[in-house]
């Protein structure tokens, strides 16, 4: 939850303080959409990072539900946001992450969310 919030805040260097060196990012999706994953490895998410900041604004974000079990966590929340490509503005639409800790470390963020529809604004 702290690297969400860290992401949340744009805080960059929290982020990096809580991520393994061969975290993976995967991002479900529309693979023509240029944020789509897996990213493999710190080094690639943070290339990856600004690309995903220059076509996806946020406008929305409420996690609903989390659970944690070991070293997973399970995070389900609604969002919206507009893709800057179009201009156009998603919808509310649900998301579910999958992650992983290892030694206090993210070492797995599985992103699902409604793909459809972030596509659909993404083409206009």
């Amino acid at each position: 939850m702290a690297f969400m919030g860290a992401m949340g805040k744009g805080d960059m260097k929290t982020m990096s303080d809580l991520m393994a060196d061969d975290m993976v990012w995967h991002n479900e999706g529309d693979k023509s959409m240029p944020w789509i994953g897996p990213w493999n490895g710190k080094a690639k998410i943070f290339e990856f990072l600004p690309i995903f900041g220059a076509n996806f604004k946020t406008t929305a974000w409420d996690n609903t539900d989390a659970f944690a079990s070991g070293d997973t966590v399970a995070v389900f929340g609604k969002m919206n946001g507009v893709t800057t490509k179009s201009g156009k503005e998603i919808g509310a639409f649900t998301f579910a992450l999958r992650a992983k800790v290892r030694d206090g470390k993210v070492v797995l963020w599985h992103w699902f969310e409604d793909s459809y529809a972030v596509s659909k604004a993404f083409h206009g």
